[in-house]
């Protein structure tokens, strides 16, 4: 079965590299289910699946990974956003907070994650996130770049 990976890298089960993944089962399903984990769990936290996947799409764009991209914003849809979202999710400038401190996070930690610091925590906690929210949050910034590293080499490796 394919999971979000394979979909994302267009790897198909005909495919020699899908099968190579499948030699090792517990990081295709540890993968999928981390991805679940992350995007829907059954405690939120008060980060719910509509912002989780807002965020996801938004470290699509920023990492220019057009097929996550269409995955994130396809799966955002279902869930009918509001506009301040819609506009976090394309990568735009959010005002309200705690939007706007989260997607600097977000940004920050997607494009230069070298110069995350314990600061950067505490502004977090000034826009109000709780520490079972902000670990949620790391968990999920981890995860979609992950995502976009993996599955932008397995593209490469697919395309030699």
């Amino acid at each position: 079965m394919s999971d979000a990976i394979d979909q994302a890298a267009g790897l198909t089960p005909e495919e020699a590299l899908y099968q190579t993944r499948r030699l090792r089962p517990e990081f295709v399903e540890g993968a999928e289910a981390c991805r679940v984990s992350v995007l829907t769990p059954e405690d939120d936290q008060g980060l719910p699946a509509d912002l989780r996947l807002a965020l996801a799409q938004r470290m699509a764009v920023l990492n220019y990974d057009a097929p996550l991209q269409r995955d994130y914003q396809a799966q955002l849809a279902v869930l009918n956003p509001s506009e301040a979202l819609l506009a976090l999710a394309s990568g735009c400038a959010v005002a309200e907070e705690p939007l706007a401190t989260i997607a600097r996070h977000a940004d920050m930690v997607t494009q230069q994650p070298i110069q995350a610091t314990e600061q950067h925590i505490r502004l977090l906690e000034q826009a109000g996130l709780s520490n079972p929210q902000i670990v949620a949050l790391s968990e999920l910034i981890a995860f979609v770049n992950f995502q976009t590293r993996v599955a932008a080499g397995l593209r490469l490796m697919r395309s030699a």
